[in-house]
């Protein structure tokens, strides 16, 4: 899925710092995926919805796939930019795509994610193709990008 989104990215100033490394000082994989969801977080607060706020009324976005491709490491004290853009997907799929980018403009890596939207109750979790409003209005808010 790599459709083109004309929109600004949402964008997210990281540096590698040595908890995001291994032993060499090259970030090790999983902080791409810590960096990743706060990437998603972050833009949800930009467009008024926490993610606090939405699970405690019982919802939920899953990541349903992850596609990360790495093309270069990052190094302990590179700043990185993520840039995230957002559109909906097929179905019930959020889709999220974000490149890592160092200060050279360089795209270092890639992630392609899909989230789907859940309603937990009693009974178990409940797909939801639509949420209530102010979810909805708030997803779409994220795919114009920032002001």
């Amino acid at each position: 899925m790599n459709e083109v989104n004309e929109a600004k990215p949402w964008l997210l100033k990281k540096v590698v710092l040595p908890q995001n490394t291994d032993y060499a000082g090259v970030m090790w994989h999983g902080s791409y995926f810590l960096w990743l969801e706060e990437a998603r977080i972050s833009s949800l607060l930009n467009v008024g919805l926490a993610y606090k706020d939405l699970s405690n009324e019982g919802f939920e976005m899953p990541v349903v796939h992850l596609d990360i491709r790495y093309r270069q490491p990052l190094f302990h004290g590179e700043s990185v930019i993520l840039q995230s853009w957002i559109s909906s997907g097929k179905g019930a799929r959020w889709h999220w795509k974000t490149n890592f980018v160092k200060q050279s403009n360089k795209i270092v890596a890639f992630a392609n994610i899909d989230l789907v939207l859940i309603k937990r109750d009693g009974s178990g979790n409940r797909l939801l193709r639509n949420g209530p409003d102010h979810i909805m209005q708030a997803l779409l808010e994220l795919q114009k990008g920032p002001n």
